[in-house]
């Protein structure tokens, strides 16, 4: 490819727009050109990385047994109401209606469309377990899109679906994702740690989420390297401390002004983990809402998306006073002794339910209960883990044994750039895709999700390499493997730059070749550009590099430069260019699988 070909150019200033790194370096390099909020163009050496990565993970998804297939971006809606994500998703999933009024749908992902698929092609046992994939392009409509290719409305996914007659061979093909995501990571050469997260309004029984742990992620994680532990905040779990104390007399003290638990345990001259906190949502359970009457201890933080999936809500809200009144609770004042209890659905963490003498409140302004117990004085609907991880607890893994400082999770912050999912039967029962097993009997086809976002992937591989002149991409995923940089300066130059650039694409080398005359861009403009590009290996030909022998090469992650004999230069890049990749293929040996 010749530089003079290329449509779009090099920007010198940093973008004022850019929130991040990788946003900024896209920008400039002349990678990417923003259209609207969270919309792009791909020019043309985006376009090429992207391409790479594409078929980094066709070669991955056609080695765990996949077929490579397209399904439509646009659907109709009625497939979507049939799984109920039509009611379930918010305004993310862009909607509309065509001339007829029908109303249709912008495709985030194809859970739907795969069954229906299935529906039709898969009759019996005999046909599965299957694989289907496709790379293609998808549509959110983000509340906030940010940090350029790393949260944006419209982006190409991997998306991949196996079908299965049972949990056992569900099980093996989530296996074989979760190995081969790390392949595909390992081979774009960018470390991700595999993270135990929340099935949110995917559903299912597991899942797994792939983070590139940088300060510039939105997901928090709670790790313990001790322990391997790794799991998101959403679902993270901590080693709880249990009280054995003997069960005291139920006494009701006067506490005025004590509407927060700070409040009451500064009055009481207690510790906030000596009570306990009422925290109420409204779920949404068919086409009724109901009071969700949840207790913490005081010194810990309510996970709604724990609450949701034990009282199993569709939706949660925070409640309103009136409808806290209406079950007879007193906000700020509240605990579920004396509330209607028919009203509400009552659900306590595990912690409270095994620590007697908590201070509780009474249902009556300015007054509270010393010494509740769980059983004695109330009881629950439910009890679970419901309470949010935090930072210096120990691992949920770990005895007392362990109480010393390597044993405690720390926060780190990540961003997601693949998940898995053990989906089950959600889709296919809502689409009536079955299959007749063994006995003749229908039964739902049982599935499996998984996607990786390309354009996010490369951001993340771009945040990972960079300096302060621009990127510095793997061999694997740039879009060119060579760039050959001539400087002009004479007819021998000018000849010589033509005959190398022939003899490297002959040989099958990717290269760039920067034939700009000075006019266009004199020497020092030409250096900027290759730093800024990322290119892993650049070829210097000048007047002056012919005087030191030959031709300049340096590659993009290294300081130091070389000079070699035109005649010797082909087989000096093809083995620079063999050991650059035969480093990346030995991380990825060295890279986590499910069996370890």
């Amino acid at each position: 490819m010749r530089f003079s070909q290329l449509l779009g150019k090099t920007l010198r200033e940093e973008s004022k727009d850019a929130e991040l790194k990788s946003h900024d370096l896209l920008l400039r390099a002349g990678y990417i050109r923003q259209l609207g909020a969270g919309i792009f163009s791909y020019l043309h050496l985006a376009h090429r990385s992207l391409n790479k990565i594409k078929n980094i993970m066709r070669e991955e998804m056609d080695a765990i047994g996949g077929v490579e297939i397209s399904m439509p971006f646009v659907h109709p809606a009625d497939v979507w109401k049939k799984t109920n994500r039509w009611y379930e998703i918010d305004q993310s999933l862009a909607r509309f209606q065509d001339r007829t009024e029908r109303d249709m749908v912008l495709a985030m992902t194809h859970e739907e469309v795969v069954a229906d698929i299935a529906r039709t092609e898969v009759d019996s046992y005999k046909q599965l377990p299957l694989l289907v994939y496709q790379i293609q392009d998808k549509f959110r409509d983000e509340v906030r899109s940010r940090g350029g290719l790393i949260r944006v409305r419209e982006f190409t996914m991997k998306d991949s679906y196996s079908l299965d007659k049972d949990w056992e061979n569900l099980e093996r093909q989530y296996i074989n994702h979760y190995n081969a995501y790390f392949r595909i990571f390992g081979r774009a050469d960018l470390p991700v740690q595999a993270i135990l997260s929340d099935t949110g309004m995917m559903g299912g029984k597991i899942a797994h989420e792939f983070m590139y742990i940088n300060p510039i992620g939105e997901d928090t994680i709670f790790i313990c390297d001790k322990t391997d532990y790794r799991a998101n905040k959403e679902v993270a779990t901590f080693r709880k401390v249990y009280s054995n104390e003997a069960p005291k007399d139920l006494e009701k003290v006067q506490t005025p002004q004590t509407k927060t638990i700070e409040d009451l345990a500064n009055l009481l001259k207690i510790e906030t983990s000596q009570t306990a906190k009422a925290v109420f949502f409204m779920g949404t359970f068919e086409e009724e809402e109901k009071l969700v009457f949840a207790v913490i201890r005081g010194d810990m933080e309510a996970n709604p998306i724990k609450i949701q999936k034990l009282v199993k809500a569709k939706a949660l809200r925070s409640a309103e006073e009136v409808e806290i009144k209406a079950v007879g609770a007193v906000p700020g004042f509240a605990s579920p002794i004396g509330i209607q209890a028919d009203k509400a659905i009552v659900i306590i963490d595990d912690l409270v339910a095994k620590t007697n003498n908590l201070v509780a409140g009474a249902n009556e302004v300015d007054y509270h209960y010393l010494n509740t117990c769980y059983e004695r004085d109330y009881k629950a609907d439910i009890v679970g883990d419901i309470v949010s991880a935090f930072e210096g607890a120990f691992a949920p893994n770990t005895t007392e044994e362990n109480n010393t400082e390597e044993y405690k999770l720390k926060v780190v912050r990540g961003v997601e750039v693949g998940n898995i999912f053990q989906l089950g039967v959600k889709y296919t029962k809502g689409l009536d895709a079955t299959f007749m097993n063994e006995n003749g009997k229908p039964e739902p086809i049982i599935m499996g999700s998984y996607g990786i976002g390309v354009g996010r992937l490369l951001a993340c591989v771009i945040e990972e390499y960079n300096d302060e002149k621009g990127l510095k991409l793997p061999i694997t995923i740039a879009p060119f493997q060579v760039h050959l940089v001539a400087l002009l300066d004479n007819d021998e130059v000018k000849q010589l730059a033509e005959e190398i650039y022939q003899t490297l694409k002959k040989a099958g080398i990717e290269v760039l070749f920067d034939d700009r005359d000075k006019k266009m861009a004199g020497p020092g403009v030409k250096f900027s550009d290759a730093d800024l590009m990322g290119i892993p290996i650049r070829l210097t030909l000048s007047k002056r590099s012919l005087q030191n022998g030959g031709i300049e090469l340096k590659l993009r992650k290294e300081d130091e430069s070389q000079v070699f004999t035109p005649e010797e230069i082909v087989k000096i890049i093809q083995e620079k260019i063999q050991k650059l990749y035969q480093e990346i293929a030995e991380k990825v040996q060295k890279l986590p699988s499910w069996e370890s």
